[in-house]
């Protein structure tokens, strides 16, 4: 247990720093985990174009394209809403995460000042 005035201000560095590497190390990963969500759906979304644009492409009757094409532009909402709804969720868990190691030294600080 710190003694001194300089052992407690050692102490309280060491703990801000650590609060800081671990927050920028969550930040880092969670960051890389949305880098990969957007390839993700990126990718699978580029896929869903070359197979939209092929099944338009063998529609026999003008009806069958346009019926085709109002299908494709609700799974495509639907699609949009439940992507977005992901990566928001992603996102504030990320930041969530990151910030977690900072406000948990925030609360320890001000737990010892009240003393």
């Amino acid at each position: 247990m710190p003694t001194t005035a300089v052992d407690q201000i050692t102490a309280a560095t060491k703990a801000n720093v650590d609060a800081l590497t671990k927050s920028g190390n969550a930040a880092i990963a969670g960051f890389q985990e949305l880098a990969k969500a957007y390839q993700a759906l990126a990718t699978k979304n580029a896929e869903k174009l070359t197979s939209s644009i092929q099944a338009l492409a063998v529609a026999k009757t003008p009806a069958e394209f346009i019926e085709l094409q109002q299908k494709l532009i609700k799974e495509g909402v639907d699609a949009a809403v439940s992507d977005s709804r992901n990566i928001a969720d992603l996102t504030t868990a990320v930041f969530t995460a990151a910030f977690e190691p900072v406000q948990k030294q925030v609360e320890a600080v001000q737990k010892a000042v009240r003393k």
